[in-house]
């Protein structure tokens, strides 16, 4: 086994477990406690694993919230799927509204070239991914809101961006979120940018959350909406299919890519 192959078994296991032991890693994995102890530090380094006495927990246990290059490392395969699954809820021709995150940040990078669309977002990085196709093609119109930047999630917050935001509807909005339970709904580490998240739902006629298999059955901080207002979740095929059925007698159609 190659040692990127050993890294995503390490990390696989750390996430159906919610913790490894490097004794038991060695074991199943056959090579010395030293190379798990390496493979460890080379997956904390990447910002996907936490080392504690004996292991590593995966950050999503933590409560942590990762910068943008570390998360587009987290689960990179399932958000490419939910991306393109998220394809099919794209209007014909209307306008968008695209949150901060990796997810929706892959769907910037498929925006389709066989209809017009105006593309609304706060966050700079897939305001950086459609411009680029805008300076190509003349079927996109970009806007971006402006307001104060997080470091974190190098989106837009706070007034300036809350207000820009109540002053467009669009046809749908295609949002982010850290954590998803059905007793709790979407929450974010930030109230800030729990502020903007409601901002987005409500000024958009149907709401599309893309969310990964590790953001499902934890809490966040910051409360942004329940289940109820949301139209459409779509997930992987890791996500687990009772939490699915409970999420999805809640209200939203759930589809699973």
């Amino acid at each position: 086994m190659y040692a990127p192959e050993r890294h995503q078994a390490i990390l696989d296991a750390a996430r159906d477990a919610g913790r490894v032991e490097v004794a038991a890693l060695a074991d199943l994995l056959d090579v010395t406690p030293e190379t798990i102890r390496r493979d460890l530090t080379v997956l904390e380094r990447r910002g996907v694993l936490r080392r504690v006495h004996g292991g590593a927990i995966p950050v999503e246990r933590l409560g942590a919230e990762l910068a943008v290059p570390e998360r587009q490392e987290v689960a990179a395969a399932e958000k490419n799927r939910i991306a393109r699954a998220a394809l099919a809820e794209l209007p014909d021709g209307g306008t968008l509204l695209l949150d901060a995150g990796t997810t929706t940040a892959r769907l910037a990078e498929l925006l389709p070239a066989d209809r017009e669309l105006v593309v609304v977002t706060h966050a700079l990085p897939i305001a950086q991914v459609v411009a680029q196709q805008v300076a190509h093609r003349s079927n996109l119109t970009l806007h971006l809101v402006g307001g104060t930047v997080r470091g974190r999630t190098l989106a837009a917050v706070g007034v300036w961006a809350e207000r820009a935001l109540a002053e467009v509807f669009a046809d749908v909005c295609f949002l982010g979120t850290n954590a998803l339970t059905v007793e709790h709904g979407l929450t974010t580490p930030d109230l800030a940018e729990a502020a903007v998240k409601r901002r987005l739902i409500s000024s958009a006629r149907r709401t599309v959350v893309l969310a990964d298999h590790t953001k499902f059955g934890r809490d966040d901080f910051a409360h942004v909406a329940d289940l109820e207002a949301l139209d459409t979740v779509i997930t992987d095929s890791a996500t687990d299919p009772d939490i699915l059925g409970d999420v999805e007698a809640a209200g939203p159609r759930v589809v699973r890519a």
